[in-house]
């Protein structure tokens, strides 16, 4: 518009407006397109297995899983059918591939994973064999968008190549021949480089002195069979074999060395493994192998020896110390740790125990304990077994942890507590500290049904007589079947006791490895013939004063009367003497006096004791012509039984025989 000049002439100026930038150069613009970016990035990142990274275009029926929730229906029954605790996928992710998606970001990683991924995790946890390749390594790594994105160039030419692609159709016969040249090619490919990496697998075993080969063997096996009893690495008869996750076998050595060169993962199919994940395998596969008969490789010697007793022949040659080495130190499959005694245990961890002092005394001033639960912990988070390693870690910063239901139940046993008083102070305790260090009672109560008689299932034979066939029977009141009167002599008291074969068969079962362990030291691993003869001492003696000093119970005597039983010794009849396969060691020790009545009486109150421990006295005469049939380490045993009636003291000898008071002449 024209405007008059302010010097007060009539000559008009033109003003023009002030221009405005392009919306294209302003701040707002540029902050829309990075917003916009990063919007189409993040639904780019959809098309993207989290795992692997593979497209989910490479699946032709777009089978695609969520990274968090619950774990589908088919994974949840395998994990329940292999008893694993796994429920959600990321905990299932992060035990096989060792990948945490618990701190996703969803602008940097993609939400969801193939079918290919979903199989593997299958394969981990069935037993079926693995034929899936997947490197320890092949996880791919997650990083924020920029310019320069790897995720959106991808996409971006594969819409370009999809827009511009020639529609020209191969014919299907030449897409047939094009398809069986390729796989003619791959298959070579992978021949030649199994038939290499073979090679150097042996190499860095290098395990032909110290394992014996397959032309050893004193039959002509099958070749299906050889290769079966032989190591998958260096092709010689397995020596102290180990069994990986997904079923392949393998000499412990040789699985160790490749592992620590080539990778963690299988030599046969490549499937993920550590030497963490290596078991033995079952003792049927390993008794075959042990009975194995081979030939001595000494030049002179044409004896055939089992595979087992090959380490005891070899040192008889006095040339074996130079050229023969044993195949495994005692011949058998090499024991769990665990399952060693403490000097088997020291001695095989001497080398290790050394070098852990050494290094504590070089950098921890000498605290090996530390060092060690240190070990451990990393051990248990390499694992990802975080509540194992959470209640470590609270032992080792003073913090305690939880108690276990038995624990529990002897601190509440020990200290005479009752379930009102322990539930109150269980109570307490969780409020105080918010954790809950003690179990609550019911978890006690699982806890006391396995330790009382009347958990294990047994038989007599023939059925003892008057006494119910009924095995599922603990705690039972000493009165029950009792009139209020015997004899006109009034029964005011309160007994609790067990049923005599219940107890019996509950003391057997306690002292299982014991009996076992017998049977194996006198070479009777796999004696089933006739009954175990157990001695059994019976012992009845009063308790002295038993009074409340406090409370208001019912008026009962202020005495006790225990009747309890001993197991002095257990034997076999083996050919035509009586074999030793336990023997009480410390027959007056309380831990092996065995309670089976409680009676608040007086001792020498004879009435009132005949009335309650007659029904004990008629299930042990029962028991004397019957045999019992109870299952030990899955095979059923007989046993028969011998009570002697040492355990009473003159007192009450005198009393049930109607002799005198003590002092007279006896």
């Amino acid at each position: 518009p024209a405007v008059l000049d302010k010097s007060g002439g009539q000559k008009p100026v033109l003003t023009q407006p002030a221009l405005k930038g392009h919306p294209k150069f302003s701040k707002k613009f540029h902050d829309g397109g990075k917003a916009r970016d990063k919007a189409i990035h993040q639904a780019n990142l959809r098309l993207f297995c989290r795992i692997c990274g593979n497209s989910f275009k490479t699946d032709e029926h777009n089978r695609r899983y969520p990274v968090h929730g619950p774990v589908d229906a088919k994974t949840q029954v395998l994990l329940r059918k292999k008893e694993k605790r796994v429920t959600s996928w990321p905990d299932l992710i992060a035990r096989v591939f060792r990948i945490d998606v618990k701190a996703d970001v969803d602008a940097i990683h993609p939400t969801e994973f193939c079918h290919n991924c979903w199989t593997i995790m299958h394969r981990k946890f069935s037993s079926a064999p693995c034929e899936v390749y997947f490197p320890r390594n092949a996880t791919m790594e997650w990083h924020p968008h920029t310019p320069s994105c790897d995720i959106c160039h991808t996409v971006r030419r594969g819409l370009k190549r999809k827009r511009h692609q020639p529609n020209v159709q191969l014919s299907k016969k030449l897409k047939t021949v094009l398809d069986q040249a390729r796989q003619a090619r791959q298959r070579k490919r992978r021949a030649h480089a199994r038939i290499s990496s073979k090679e150097v697998m042996k190499k860095i075993t290098n395990c032909s002195k110290i394992h014996l080969g397959t032309n050893l063997l004193a039959v002509d096996f099958p070749a299906h069979f050889v290769k079966s009893i032989s190591c998958q690495i260096c092709e010689h008869i397995l020596a102290d074999p180990v069994e990986t996750s997904c079923k392949h076998v393998f000499c412990r050595i040789c699985i160790l060395r490749c592992l620590k060169v080539m990778g963690s993962y299988c030599p046969s199919c490549r499937y993920p493994c550590f030497p963490t994940d290596l078991e033995s395998p079952v003792k049927s596969f390993l008794s075959i192998l042990n009975s194995l008969a081979v030939k001595c490789p000494a030049k002179e010697c044409n004896e055939e020896v089992s595979l087992e007793k090959y380490n005891h022949h070899v040192p008889s040659h006095q040339e074996s110390k130079k050229t023969f080495v044993l195949i495994n130190k005692g011949g058998k499959p090499r024991q769990h740790l665990l399952s060693l005694t403490r000097k088997v245990q020291k001695h095989r961890l001497r080398e290790l125990k050394m070098q852990v002092k050494a290094f504590a005394d070089k950098e921890e001033g000498g605290d090996v304990k530390s060092v060690c639960l240190t070990l451990f912990l990393l051990a248990l988070r390499a694992r990802n077994e975080h509540r194992q390693a959470n209640e470590l870690e609270a032992i080792m910063q003073g913090r305690g942890s939880d108690l276990q239901p038995a624990v529990c139940l002897a601190i509440r046993v020990n200290t005479f507590l009752s379930c009102s008083q322990y539930h109150k102070m269980y109570r307490t305790v969780k409020a105080i500290t918010g954790r809950q260090i003690f179990q609550p009672l019911h978890a006690l109560r699982n806890a006391e049904k396995i330790l009382l008689p009347g958990y294990h299932p047994f038989e007599w034979q023939p059925p003892l007589k008057n006494v119910s066939s009924n095995t599922d029977i603990g705690i039972i009141d000493g009165l029950s079947g009792l009139s209020s009167s015997v004899d006109d002599y009034p029964v005011d008291t309160i007994a609790k006791r067990f049923r005599y074969d219940a107890a019996l068969v509950s003391a057997l079962k306690d002292m299982e490895e014991d009996i076992l362990e017998g049977m194996r030291s006198q070479d009777l691993d796999d004696y089933l013939n006739g009954p175990f003869t157990v001695v059994v001492k019976e012992s009845c003696d009063g308790m002295g004063d038993v009074s409340e000093k406090h409370g208001s119970g019912p008026a009962v005597p202020e005495k006790a009367v225990r009747f309890s039983f001993t197991i002095m010794k257990i034997t076999i009849a083996h050919g035509s003497q009586n074999v030793k396969v336990f023997e009480e060691a410390k027959p007056n020790s309380e831990l092996c006096c065995k309670p089976l009545c409680l009676m608040l009486a007086d001792e020498s109150d004879h009435e009132t004791l005949t009335a309650i421990l007659s029904p004990l006295i008629a299930e042990r005469e029962a028991m004397k012509s019957s045999e019992l049939k109870l299952e030990m380490e899955g095979i059923p045993r007989t046993f028969k039984f011998i009570f002697r009636g040492t355990g009473y003291d003159e007192k009450l000898v005198r009393e049930v025989e109607g002799l005198e008071a003590s002092g007279s002449v006896y």
